[in-house]
């Protein structure tokens, strides 16, 4: 197990694969632990990463300050994807190690927010059961998907819903996640505390307490999306942690992803200065 930069006290512990994204472009630095965590740092939380990672290309310049425990693999969980007709097709190529509580270092225990963040059925969900001083957040992509023996990505059952469902404080997935299917909606809601479901251009809604509330999404010129569903999350559980209310979180992590899909790739991270004026807008 590898330690990238220092291991101090961290407020937002995030447990997933970094992927390499295979573009027309070229390979790019993915996986929502690194939208995530850049989101979360540029709101200000101290960031740790429990992932396993091929070493494709250098972490440090993408990913800064933000530290990093890694499970050496020969090759990173590495995804390709082509938009047709009918929708984006999605191929897994490669799967990294798998991720378990053995990889966490003792001080990361005690971190205010762990929001586990499967891409590929890596994250052990079991790892719900202990966090007891922290708020466990979930976006549950990664357990959602099952691929064929040449890869080819599809929609899965999840088995552990209900036991990890219950146990989180709050979860984000997208309504695509579901295959836009509103009866699986319904059947995750009753086990969520707390569920957003995001709806890409027409915004996300929330669900709390048997009542569901819709924010709507701001038009903006998309250069690109993929990300988005990651930083509305992170946003979204931060928010949520300081005011226990999900409806301003909805709000506020809404305008954060909108703004994100007008640039590409790990650029489309909001800036400090970006975020501030829209907490200003949102309050």
């Amino acid at each position: 197990m590898d330690s990238l930069f220092r291991l101090e006290p961290i407020d937002y512990l995030l447990i997933g694969h970094l992927t390499c994204d295979l573009t027309p472009d070229g390979k790019r630095l993915g996986g929502t632990v690194a939208y995530s965590a850049l989101m979360a740092a540029a709101l200000g939380m101290r960031v740790g990463i429990v992932t396993s990672w091929g070493n494709e290309f250098q972490l440090e310049p993408q990913l800064g300050p933000i530290s990093i425990i890694n499970t050496p693999t020969e090759f990173s969980t590495t995804f390709e994807n082509h938009d047709t007709s009918n929708g984006r097709v999605q191929t897994i190529h490669k799967v990294a190690a798998p991720l378990d509580m053995h990889l966490i270092p003792e001080s990361w225990f005690n971190a205010p927010i762990v929001h586990l963040a499967p891409v590929a059925q890596e994250v052990d969900p079991n790892l719900v059961r202990f966090f007891p001083n922290s708020m466990i957040c979930v976006t549950p992509q990664g357990w959602l998907r099952e691929w064929d023996q040449n890869g080819l990505v599809s929609r899965a059952e999840w088995p552990e819903a209900s036991f990890v469902l219950e146990r989180a404080a709050a979860t984000v997935f997208s309504f695509e996640d579901m295959d836009r299917d509103e009866d699986r909606v319904a059947e995750l809601v009753i086990s969520s505390q707390v569920l957003a479901v995001t709806e890409g251009e027409l915004g996300a809604r929330a669900y709390w307490n048997g009542d569901v509330r819709r924010i709507r999404a701001p038009k903006v010129n998309e250069a690109d999306t993929v990300g988005a569903g990651d930083i509305f999350a992170t946003a979204f559980f931060i928010r949520f942690r300081q005011t226990k209310n999900p409806w301003e979180a909805a709000r506020f992590a809404t305008q954060l992803a909108s703004l994100s899909v007008t640039r590409v790739g790990l650029d489309s991270i909001p800036t400090v200065e970006e975020i501030q004026s829209i907490m200003v807008e949102v309050l």
